[in-house]
């Protein structure tokens, strides 16, 4: 087994992250692990929360989003993101060994056994759970459910070409939490919303996947970049489309303002943007462009915020 430093810093992390800067070095291995010198994932998986809280915010007529639920939803998006991952690298670590990307991580690297893994996801979930346990007891019911695609995405890779679009059910659950922790139901604009977050997740991980494409080939691990190969820029092109059109569909049905949709408007001209810069053999500037997915998500945020806000404004 190869043995890793805890010096040694992940490819995929920020260059003078955090965690390599100031991280005391038992720690450091258990940090990469949660993905805390990655926040870009944790960014990832909070967004759809944030946009369905301002969306239910604008549905019930209230200037502004819950405070303490978009607190809730940050410190659940972080310890849920750090017990995925680590249940994912424990499930993963001999594929992860084979792909020079992910041969450096904790339990892969021998850095961090199996039981140490096993137990600091496990102290990571319970972090979720209280946050969960904070909310309505149809957004518990609710939450629990999205164990089901976390707990089957990492066997996706070797079964089917599509593990982005599982991976899209589990991250993109978010965009039905907010909603449900206002309302303590479900209706049709939070459902669609989740629908255009699915698709944002498949495209955005797409992308992401460039990567790894030799590696991945050779050891067997399967994606929508492999299936899709020279026709990527088209497929991520077709999801981010789906994204925008759903997450219209969702504001027209919950009666925003034009804000709410400057805001997609721009998010969307982000997206189109990424469109127009993939390139399958650029590996570094995938990642940038997977990375930018947090400037776009909180460009729409702020349409919802600004939408709300205006609204009240004139209503008072």
């Amino acid at each position: 087994m190869p043995e890793s430093s805890p010096g040694q810093t992940v490819p995929d992390a920020p260059r003078g992250n955090l965690v390599d800067r100031f991280a005391p070095d038992w720690l450091k291995p258990f940090l990469r692990l949660a993905r805390i010198d990655r926040p870009i994932g944790w960014w990832l998986l909070l967004l759809p929360c944030w946009w369905s809280a301002g969306l239910a915010s604008i549905a019930g007529h209230k200037a502004l989003p819950d405070i303490g639920h978009l607190m809730l939803f940050l410190v659940g998006a972080i310890a849920m993101r750090g017990a995925g991952s680590t249940y994912n690298d424990i499930v993963d670590r001999e594929l992860d060994r084979k792909v020079e990307r992910t041969r450096s991580r904790p339990v892969a690297s021998g850095a961090v056994s199996v039981r140490a893994a096993l137990v600091f996801a496990l102290l990571q979930g319970l972090v979720g759970l209280a946050v969960l346990l904070s909310l309505n007891s149809f957004s518990v019911l609710l939450g629990l459910v999205s164990l089901v695609p976390v707990a089957i995405y990492p066997f996706m890779k070797r079964i089917t070409s599509w593990p982005q679009a599982v991976l899209g059910l589990a991250f993109s659950w978010g965009a039905l939490m907010g909603w449900s922790a206002t309302f303590g139901s479900l209706s049709a604009p939070a459902l669609l919303l989740y629908a255009g977050a699915v698709a944002w997740t498949m495209g955005y991980d797409t992308i992401y996947a460039i990567q790894d494409l030799e590696d991945d080939a050779v050891a067997g691990i399967r994606s929508t970049a492999l299936l899709f190969g020279q026709r990527t820029q088209i497929a991520v092109s077709g999801f981010y489309a789906v994204t925008a059109v759903c997450i219209a569909i969702a504001l027209y049905s919950t009666g925003t303002g034009p804000l709410a949709y400057l805001g997609l408007i721009l998010f969307g001209g982000h997206l189109a943007w990424q469109c127009l810069r993939i390139d399958i053999g650029n590996g570094q500037g995938a990642l940038a462009l997977f990375r930018s997915n947090r400037n776009a998500g909180l460009i729409l945020f702020a349409g919802l915020i600004a939408d709300g806000v205006g609204r009240n404004l004139i209503a008072g």
